[in-house]
Formats: structure tokens, C-alpha cells, sequence
């Protein structure tokens, strides 16, 4: 036996919190059908059946993204980091013997997470109207290849970082792209003239990289946000993508795990105030911000800590601020073009939840990749105890830390609003809708960020603190969309409306006029919870550096 598997899959085993874990998932796939069942036997229906399987295969599918990546995005990266790769890469073993044991650990971990929901699916399929083979068996075989396709991946981005945090925020930002992002040009491509053949083709094929048509053909669902996703057989084509790229991904990994994965090419540098007159003039014409030149002293007037910040982070620097706000303006005009070009086929009615949609994944992707190392980061790479020696009080080091997050945010949701603005031109009578909208994802924005900061600042080392984080807020936002599709069975209508005022994005569906969210009177009760809820999280922030500020 491969000694690397062994050593991969009982080190993740060995943890109590994996046991922990697996035992929460066991619990939660049961009670996910037990809350449903029918009280009488004779009660049971075929489309009873069908909601429960449903709202089941969401649950499971939402289970393996936060779950799976999150081993692999740290496997190779914490070898190197230990300085174990390089005896790994001394021992007998070649370096695709490596790349399969670790691999097969972590699949023969995600086994164990399919294995937690058997009893749930046994469940599902004693209810009837459930077949075992067109629909449980077919979800269990998309997930093993989603499984597949997103451990490669993190793999691959793990042996490209240099750092674990690093490693579980690219692979969680890329798994979202390719599950939510690969649908949009499908998306609004559908039904319009304007683009040849090939071009449409090609966003079909690029659609079935997601799994999420697939297993929405399997389930059966129809509901917000199906509109372009759901098309006839894609899960052939996803089964072919999904093995492509795998491949792909795992010989990119096997090409690094070699010598080659230490080396680091870095270039001296030369400031630009050590130049030539000629060569600083002549940078001061091509540059508008020079990423060489010396950076000015810190003005009275801004928070040093917001200022170290942006000059500690990679996108937090001026120059790729810069292209970051290149990017949204190209971005903007895009879905400009689309949104006008969509609107002629779909109505505006359709454009408005999925514009909504994106941005709510924008916020859940990018907060807490950028928020969960605030304190955490600071606290594993030791910059912690120099910040304590600053006479800053523990209100200027949040305030800081929170506005470098905070202008980040609002450069990238700009990117959504030209959207918005289209609408409002194509039908005027939707501005006030679109207000109260804007309204919801400024909230939606300030909770993700109040829960993301909060939870990253409870742990001691960034890569847990990620992952964590990554799984608090999805879990938050995502558990009422799935009261939501489990409304009526056996959820009623103000147990739905309940959970749904935990966070402002089913009011921002409901103000949109999403279907299936009409009936619920949401605001402003959505806005002052999640105020509320916000304002908890940043007193625990602002706790925990306070805390952390007294500790000997």
C-alpha cells in the first residue's frame, strides 16, 4: 500500500474535529428528510417525495463544496511549509506515487462524507417515487466526479502558493467560479440573436463545467435562477468536461512535484527615486502610480493601520487597485451590453434576480477571503506583538482593519451596478425597486463582513480561520434559501419568511420579484435584523482585539 495514503487519510481521521464533523453531517443529512416526513403513511405522493429528495440533494451538494477543497488546498502547500516535501521528494517514492497517495487520501476522506448522507438517501428512496438508479444513483455519481474535479484543482493550486491561507482562499474563490460564474454567459446569451453559432456553443459547453445544470436535471428543479441552466442531457457532457479537466489539473501538479516546486525567481528591484532624472520623468508620464517609487509618509488624517493594510496586501496596493478598477469598468460595460441585449428576449423581470444573484455570490466569495485574516493573519505570522507595541487604541485597529476591506468591496460590487442602470433605462417605473435592492446588498455587504471579520478573529492560524470563516457565511447565507425550497414541506409559510429575515437576500429577491418570493413581507424587518446582527459580530471583533491587546 502507498505509504502517502495512509499517512494523508489517518492524519485527517485522527482530528476530532473531522470526527466531529462527519458525525454533525450524518445528523444533519437525517434530520434533513425526518423533518419532512409524512406524519401519515397514507399521505405520502410522488411529488412529496420529489421535494424531499430535492431539498436533500442541495443539502448533499452544498456539503462537498464547503467540505472537500479545503484538504487539498493545504496538502502540498503544509508539506513544503513543514520542509517534509523535500524529503518526500528524496524518498523512493516518484513524484506521481506522491501525488496519488495524497490524492486518494483526500478522496477516501470525501467517501466518508457521501457515506454520512446514506441514511439519508435510504430515507428519500423508502418514501417512493424516488428511483434508485435515474436519480439517486445519478446524484451520487455527479458528486464523485464534482469530487474529482475540485480535488485535482486544489491540488494544483496547492502546490503554486506559498502559503495555506492563500491556498484554501484561491481554491474556494475558483470552485465558486466554476460552479455560479461558468453559467452566466449561457445565461444571458439565451434567446438572443446578435452572437454567432459557434459563440453560443461554446458558452453551452462552458455551462456543463458547473454541475449545478446537472444535478438540477437530476432533481427536477425548476425554481429562481433556472432560467438557461437547465437544458437536455448535460450530464454526459459534464461527466466529459469534469474528466478533461481533471486530467488537466493533475498533470499540471505532477509537472511541479518535483525540485523545480522550491525555486523562486526574484528580481532585485530598483526604486525609481535611484534613477536617472530622464528614467523617473519618463516613469512619471507612463505610470500613474508608480509601483517602484518610495511611498510618501502616512497623512494625520488617515487610520495607519487601513494605510498597512493596503501596503501589507497584494490587491490592497495602489497599482492593482488600479487594474482591479479597470477590470470592474470593463466588467460594467459587459454586463451593460447584456443586460440591454437580454432584456429584448428575457424582460427585465428575468434579469433583475439573476444580477441580484451574482452579486450576493460576489459578497459570499470575496469577503471572507478578505476579511477572515484581519486579526488571524497578524496572529500567525507574528506581526501581532509589534502591533500591540503602537499606542493605537483597540477602536482605530478595527476601524482600520475593517475600511481596507471595505473599499475593496465597494470597487468590485460597482462592477454589478451598470446592470442596474440599464434596467432603470429600459423600465423607469423599476427605480424604486432598484433602490430598496441597492439597499438589500449594502446590507447583505455589511453582514457578510461583520460575520467574516468575527469568526476569522477567533482562530489563531489564517488557514483554519479561511476555511472557517468560508463555511460560517456560506452556511448563514445559504441554510434560508433551503428553508425556502423546503417551504410547505414541512416548513410553512412564516417558518420560511423567519428564516428568510436572517438574511436581506430574500428581500432582495422579494423587492426584485423573483419567483417563488412574492408572498413574503420582508422589509424593513431584514434590514434591522441584519443591522442587529452586524452589530453583534462587531462587538465581538472589537472584544476579541481588545483581548488580544491585553493578553501577556
Amino acid at each position: 500500500m502507498n505509504p502517502v495514503i495512509r499517512r494523508e487519510f489517518i492524519g485527517i481521521l485522527r482530528s476530532p474535529k473531522t470526527f466531529a464533523m462527519l458525525m454533525a453531517l450524518t445528523i444533519l443529512f437525517s434530520l434533513t428528510v425526518i423533518l419532512q416526513w409524512p406524519i401519515d403513511s397514507s399521505s405520502v405522493s410522488s411529488g412529496k417525495s420529489i421535494e424531499v429528495f430535492r431539498v436533500f440533494g442541495y443539502g448533499l451538494l452544498a456539503g462537498v463544496i464547503f467540505l472537500v477543497p479545503a484538504f487539498p488546498a493545504t496538502s502540498i502547500v503544509n508539506e513544503k511549509n513543514n520542509k517534509t516535501l523535500a524529503l518526500l521528494l528524496n524518498s523512493p517514492l516518484s513524484g506521481a506515487a506522491i501525488y496519488v497517495g495524497k490524492i486518494s487520501g483526500v478522496l477516501l476522506f470525501s467517501l466518508m462524507v457521501l457515506l454520512c448522507s446514506l441514511p439519508g438517501s435510504a430515507a428519500c428512496y423508502a418514501m417512493g417515487g424516488v428511483s434508485l438508479t435515474n436519480q439517486l444513483g445519478l446524484l451520487y455519481l455527479v458528486l464523485v466526479f464534482m469530487i474529482l474535479q475540485y480535488s485535482t484543482l486544489a491540488m494544483l493550486i496547492s502546490s503554486h502558493v506559498q502559503t495555506s491561507d492563500a491556498g484554501v482562499r484561491i481554491t474556494y474563490t475558483v470552485v465558486f467560479c466554476l460552479l455560479l460564474v461558468t453559467l452566466l454567459p449561457s445565461a444571458f446569451l439565451r434567446g438572443t440573436s446578435l452572437f454567432p453559432s459557434y459563440l453560443l456553443s461554446a458558452a453551452e459547453w462552458l455551462r456543463c463545467i458547473s454541475p449545478l445544470p446537472a444535478i438540477m436535471e437530476i432533481l427536477g428543479d425548476g425554481g429562481v435562477g433556472a432560467s438557461g441552466l437547465q437544458k437536455a442531457s448535460t450530464l454526459t457532457r459534464f461527466m466529459w468536461m469534469t474528466l478533461l479537466s481533471s486530467g488537466v489539473f493533475a498533470a499540471l501538479t505532477l509537472n511541479r512535484l518535483n525540485y523545480r516546486i522550491f525555486d523562486r525567481s526574484r528580481s532585485k528591484g530598483a526604486i525609481t527615486n535611484d534613477r536617472e532624472l530622464k528614467t523617473r520623468l519618463l516613469r512619471r508620464l507612463l505610470y500613474i502610480v508608480d509601483p517602484q517609487r518610495r511611498k510618501t509618509g502616512i497623512p494625520w488624517f488617515l487610520n495607519p493601520v487601513m494605510v498597512k493594510e493596503f501596503r501589507c496586501r497584494r490587491f490592497g496596493r495602489s497599482q492593482w487597485l488600479l487594474r482591479l478598477i479597470a477590470s470592474c469598468a470593463i466588467i460594467s460595460m459587459l454586463l451593460t451590453f447584456l443586460a440591454t441585449t437580454s432584456a429584448e428576449s428575457w424582460g427585465v423581470g428575468t434579469i433583475g434576480p439573476i444580477l441580484v444573484l451574482m452579486q450576493v455570490v460576489l459578497v459570499v466569495v470575496l469577503t471572507p477571503s478578505l476579511a477572515s485574516g484581519l486579526i488571524s493573519g497578524e496572529r500567525d505570522s507574528g506581526g501581532w506583538e509589534i502591533l500591540r507595541m503602537t499606542p493605537l487604541s483597540t477602536f482605530r485597529v478595527v476601524m482600520g482593519k475593517i475600511l481596507s476591506v471595505v473599499w475593496t468591496l465597494l470597487m468590485v460590487l460597482m462592477a454589478t451596478l451598470p446592470g442596474y442602470l440599464m434596467t432603470i433605462l429600459i423600465k423607469p417605473d423599476l427605480g424604486p425597486q432598484i433602490q430598496l435592492v441597492l439597499w438589500c446588498l449594502f446590507w447583505i455587504t455589511v453582514q457578510a463582513l461583520a460575520i467574516s471579520s468575527a469568526v476569522g478573529s477567533l482562530f489563531r492560524y489564517t488557514a483554519v480561520s479561511t476555511s472557517a470563516t468560508y463555511v460560517t457565511v456560506i452556511i448563514w447565507f445559504l441554510s434560508p434559501m433551503l428553508v425556502w425550497l423546503a417551504r410547505e414541506a414541512p416548513f410553512g409559510h412564516s417558518s420560511v419568511e423567519t428564516a428568510l429575515l436572517l438574511t436581506p437576500v430574500g428581500a432582495a429577491l422579494n423587492v426584485i420579484g423573483a419567483s417563488g418570493f412574492e408572498d413574503y413581507q420582508l422589509l424593513p424587518a431584514a434590514w434591522w435584523i441584519s443591522g442587529v446582527i452586524s452589530t453583534v459580530m462587531f462587538i465581538v471583533l472589537s472584544f476579541q482585539v481588545w483581548r488580544l491587546n491585553r493578553a501577556i
